[in-house]
């Protein structure tokens, strides 16, 4: 499965340091590249289903390597078949452009 250009484009970003929190325009924009992601309780969050749990695990593994990598961390809940992952930025108080990439790179790491 292909990724659309307009998430490969955020996903090839990094997160930066200090990124201010995002008013509700600039979070509608960018959830335009991202199929399936929500604002929910000040984070964009997405669930994700697999076969079983090792399956549900190696993404959870998948996902840690990106948060290590951008040092940039999302909140995980973690069940038999599906993760939910939710993006926000606690330094900001919300959602900023640095969880716009990361959840780019996870749609990215779901297609592929």
């Amino acid at each position: 499965m292909s990724v659309p250009d307009s998430i490969g484009l955020l996903a090839g970003e990094h997160c930066r340091p200090g990124a201010p929190k995002l008013g509700a325009a600039a979070i509608d924009a960018g959830l335009r590249a991202l199929p399936g992601w929500t604002p929910s309780d000040g984070a964009l969050a997405k669930t994700f289903s697999f076969a079983d749990y090792y399956a549900t695990l190696a993404f959870v593994n998948a996902i840690a390597w990106i948060a290590h990598r951008e040092d940039h961390h999302p909140d995980l809940t973690v069940s038999y078949n599906r993760c939910v992952v939710a993006w926000s930025t606690h330094d900001a108080g919300g959602i900023t452009r640095n969880d716009l990439v990361c959840a780019a790179k996870v749609e990215r790491l779901s297609a592929g």
